[in-house]
């Protein structure tokens, strides 16, 4: 029996379609997360996302095609129980066979505590690592009492998990390993470039203090000292009573607060019940990157806009 020859073209095809085969299925939960991953396997494969951009990663319920993502999955990549708690049970039942990467829990991720109190001290920056927590002994999985999630906002945890995505994606995939660790490398160098750049750009407003909606950003102002006075939410996300309402109001009046963030997630509206007549600039901040497209570029350019943000919002 003769075969017919290939064309080139066709071969080409087959081959490739044969390598794809071979790339592992990657589920992530949140899209800045997911840019992070995208980073690292960039010229290799595609990671899958499953929070869809503008849904807040507190409070979701899976859909079908979400739900097949992770049936599908070789590595799931999550932040953790603490963001997404909801999603702790389908990862159990149907990534079963799957890989895990929860970063939360990685040893080396930089953890602060959950903030209770409507408004803020400042960080203490000179002796900011008495405030972070290697957490490999500590499971502690309590909005309340536990660490704050929002953790992917400092950009050091954001390198560190590079690393860890990379190697994880090396051991299930080693002919790509190489390619995976240089994505890394090159992703971790850009992001210490842009952390140089945003020290630069917020200098002339770092002791300026503000208000945001939903207290997700204390990993930015941590890293980058930017002096928040108060969220008027929770960090999960719940709505505020009124003492927290009368406590945000207090603290505005007291320091002259003249700056407040709204976020594309939330109703801006309790924003002006607490600046009610005040004079008050209302920005928007925002900590997933709604408005933006999930890929490699998505999560500098997160950072890019949140300080454009503060820059345009603060007087200096």
């Amino acid at each position: 029996m003769h075969f017919p020859l290939l064309s080139s073209a066709a071969l080409s095809l087959i081959l490739a379609g044969a390598a794809s085969a071979d790339i592992p299925s990657v589920a992530v939960d949140i899209a800045p997360v997911h840019s992070l991953v995208a980073r690292v396997m960039q010229d290799v494969g595609t990671p899958q996302l499953i929070l869809q951009p503008g849904a807040s990663p507190h409070h979701y319920a899976l859909r079908p095609s979400e739900a097949a993502m992770l049936q599908n999955a070789d590595l799931v990549v999550w932040t953790g129980s603490d963001l997404t708690p909801w999603l702790e049970d389908p990862i159990s039942t149907l990534a079963g066979q799957a890989q895990r990467l929860e970063l939360l829990a990685a040893d080396g991720t930089i953890l602060l505590d959950f903030r209770d109190s409507a408004s803020f001290e400042p960080h203490d920056h000179e002796h900011e690592h008495e405030h972070e927590h290697d957490h490999s002994h500590d499971h502690d999985h309590d909005h309340h009492h536990g660490h704050d999630p929002h953790a992917w906002l400092d950009p050091r945890n954001a390198e560190h998990w590079m690393a860890l995505i990379a190697a994880r994606l090396g051991e299930i995939d080693p002919d790509n390993a190489d390619i995976y660790a240089a994505n890394a490398a090159t992703g971790q160098a850009e992001l210490q470039a842009l952390s140089q750049q945003i020290d630069t750009a917020l200098a002339p407003v770092r002791d300026i203090p503000f208000i945001v909606f939903h207290d997700a950003y204390q990993y930015f102002e941590n890293r980058f000292g930017v002096t928040a006075a108060g969220s008027i939410s929770l960090a999960d996300g719940s709505q505020p009573g009124p003492a927290r309402i009368a406590q945000i109001r207090a603290k505005v009046s007291d320091l002259g607060v003249h700056c407040a963030f709204a976020e594309p997630q939330f109703n801006p509206g309790l924003i002006q019940t607490v600046f009610g007549p005040l004079d008050a600039h209302i920005g928007i901040i925002d900590p997933l990157g709604a408005e933006l497209q999930p890929g490699p570029a998505l999560y500098p350019q997160l950072l890019r806009d949140m300080t454009d943000s503060l820059t345009g919002c603060l007087p200096e």
